[in-house]
């Protein structure tokens, strides 16, 4: 297995930053290569992707959650064997810090000689400088947290 780490610092509470990371559906917004991403359930979602020319399509599960902290994720079918964590550090009442760990077993040539050239790196640094630039310009998250019900009144 290969791995990545890259960790990006954003400017808004770590709730918030939390809570977009759950919004899935928003992924291909801000990472390259994401064509779709839908929820199945609180635990599953099923995922299209496109990177270096190469289509993927899996189905992940979340095997450990811990709000406002940790994402904890693993492939469990389809043709991408990959697992990953996301950490939530809160640095101050408005600022996160979020590391983002990707574990995954290039197969073939084109991943293979992508992941030997750093293609990989890339991809995950870039995504977590869009994430960062995502969610500073919004300010908050794209939807609400899953399981949570709407407030009512004003």
């Amino acid at each position: 297995m290969r791995g990545v780490t890259e960790t990006v610092d954003v400017h808004v509470p770590v709730r918030t930053a939390y809570d977009q990371w759950l919004q899935f559906e928003s992924f291909p917004q801000f990472m390259d290569g994401v064509e779709s991403v839908r929820r199945l359930d609180d635990r599953h979602t099923h995922w299209v992707t496109r990177i270096g020319g190469v289509r993927r399509e899996f189905d992940a599960e979340i095997i450990e959650q811990t709000p406002d902290e940790l994402i904890a994720w693993r492939s469990t079918g389809g043709d991408s064997e990959h697992a990953g964590v996301v950490a939530f550090d809160r640095l101050g009442d408005a600022d996160t810090r979020v590391t983002v760990q990707v574990d995954w077993q290039p197969t073939g040539v084109v991943e293979n000689v992508g992941s030997a050239v750093g293609v990989d790196e890339r991809q995950v640094k870039g995504d977590a400088k869009r994430f960062k630039e995502f969610i500073e310009r919004r300010g908050g998250a794209t939807g609400q947290r899953p399981g949570d019900t709407p407030r009512s009144g004003g």
